[in-house]
């Protein structure tokens, strides 16, 4: 038990008794240990946080290497064009 139970048990030992006092007291805790266990899956553990880390770190390199592909490809077709430009000015 820790302070606060203590002395929550022995501030009920002198109204209820020294049995009824314990097992209130064991009730309590159960409802808060029950009532921490259902919420502690919400919460992000560092091992989540790594995780999701690594995930947006490998979804940026992608997403860096698609702009990057794309660039080249827009270069080449602009490229193209301005050669195909310049075959038709030059000619006449």
């Amino acid at each position: 038990m820790h302070v606060a139970e203590i002395e929550l048990c022995e501030i009920l030992r002198e109204k209820v008794g020294d049995k009824e006092a314990k097992t209130l007291v064991e009730y309590i805790e159960a409802k808060i240990d029950k009532t921490f266990d259902e919420k502690i899956s919400v919460f992000a553990t560092k091992e989540d946080l790594a995780n999701l880390k690594t995930d947006l770190m490998v979804e940026i390199e992608k997403t860096r290497s698609d702009i990057i592909k794309w660039m080249f490809l827009f270069w080449i077709g602009q490229l193209a064009s301005l050669i195909a430009l310049l075959r038709i000015f030059f000619r006449k």
